[in-house]
């Protein structure tokens, strides 16, 4: 709508900005509807103790993330399948999370839904893309990985038809596209613990996946991206220490799924994982933590996830966020260059 379509790299950087004020502007709003009706985070009570101050700081920012890049979106890309199908997933899943945070406000306790019940609804949100991904996307069932190795995951598939067209159910594909967006969105949600951490490693991710999608050839997908990105930075203005508002699962959630579906379409799955690097470490510190106290009853780490191990070494909360964003930014570099890699 906006912008001339020769200069798709404009319209993607509009769209950043478009996304920025959007978040920015109804943030405020926002904020005081949460304080007007006393929704609040419920913090954990075996975490730091310097936390306990942030209990019933407004939480769900992630609504208006997600209204920014719906907006800037419908504003700004041709709505391609390709970006429909992004952007329902990562709505889809925004409300999912929005869900389990209703759940966790209302019973006054740090954890909303059951897993069981979480992750019910991200599957059925992961086989709903990537059937829509494989049949209407062009989206081939394949894992591509750096040095031109391609492993083929079409070999176990049902083929049925409608009409006159054949439609495709890859079931290691579907597997694989499972673990992705499950794994990634859970990931954000992990590292979504200290004000400003998920927002800005979030933002250089996503517009790492921006720059792939628009080498790609899909300006949609890089709008999307872009926006998101943007919806980040406006909600830093609100988040950075000391917060005046929390993402939420609404936001992280989504953000985790938009970074995986995006990775899904532009067939940069396994490069995404590196991109998302700092994901995986907090992800990875969970695991280790939660096997290692199990089998031998003792902690790797003074708190996972990660992030809240160096807080218990005295590192200022600050400082933990800039040096993990400067590590999302390198893992984020690395992504990219190893993209022109693949086969």
């Amino acid at each position: 709508m906006f912008g001339n379509p020769l200069y798709p790299t404009y319209q993607t950087f509009l769209a950043l900005g478009i996304a920025a004020v959007i978040c920015g502007a109804l943030m405020p709003l926002w904020i005081r509807i949460l304080r007007f009706e006393g929704i609040g985070q419920q913090v954990r009570a075996d975490g730091p103790q310097r936390h306990l101050v942030k209990q019933g700081t407004p939480t769900m920012g992630g609504v208006v993330i997600l209204v920014a890049v719906a907006i800037t979106c419908l504003l700004m890309a041709d709505l391609s399948i390709e970006l429909i199908a992004v952007l329902l997933a990562t709505v889809a899943t925004g409300l999912l999370g929005l869900v389990d945070d209703v759940t966790s406000v209302t019973h006054g306790r740090s954890l909303g839904l059951t897993p069981h019940a979480k992750m019910i609804g991200l599957t059925l949100i992961c086989v709903a893309f990537c059937l829509v991904a494989v049949n209407f996307c062009g989206v081939i069932p394949e894992v591509r990985f750096p040095g031109g190795l391609v492993i083929d995951l079409s070999s176990i598939m049902t083929v049925f038809t409608v009409g006159d067209r054949a439609y495709y159910i890859p079931w290691l594909y579907l597997v694989f596209t499972w673990l992705l967006i499950v794994g990634l969105s859970n990931a954000v949600n992990l590292t979504d613990g200290l004000d400003g951490l998920a927002g800005g490693t979030s933002m250089i991710a996503m517009l790492i996946m921006a720059a792939i999608a628009f080498l790609h050839g899909n300006p949609d997908l890089a709008i999307f991206g872009a926006a998101c990105a943007g919806a980040c930075l406006g909600f830093l203005w609100f988040n950075c220490y000391p917060a005046s508002i929390f993402m939420g699962d609404t936001g992280s959630l989504a953000l985790g799924a938009g970074f995986a579906c995006m990775a899904v379409v532009t067939n940069s799955e396994i490069v995404s994982l590196i991109i998302g690097g700092l994901f995986i470490i907090e992800t990875l510190s969970v695991m280790i933590q939660v096997v290692s106290f199990k089998l031998t009853g003792k902690r790797v780490f003074l708190m996972a996830p990660i992030h809240h191990h160096f807080e218990k070494l005295g590192w200022a909360e600050t400082k933990v966020v800039i040096r993990f964003w400067i590590v999302s930014a390198a893992f984020g570099a690395l992504g990219l260059a190893l993209f022109f890699q693949l086969g």
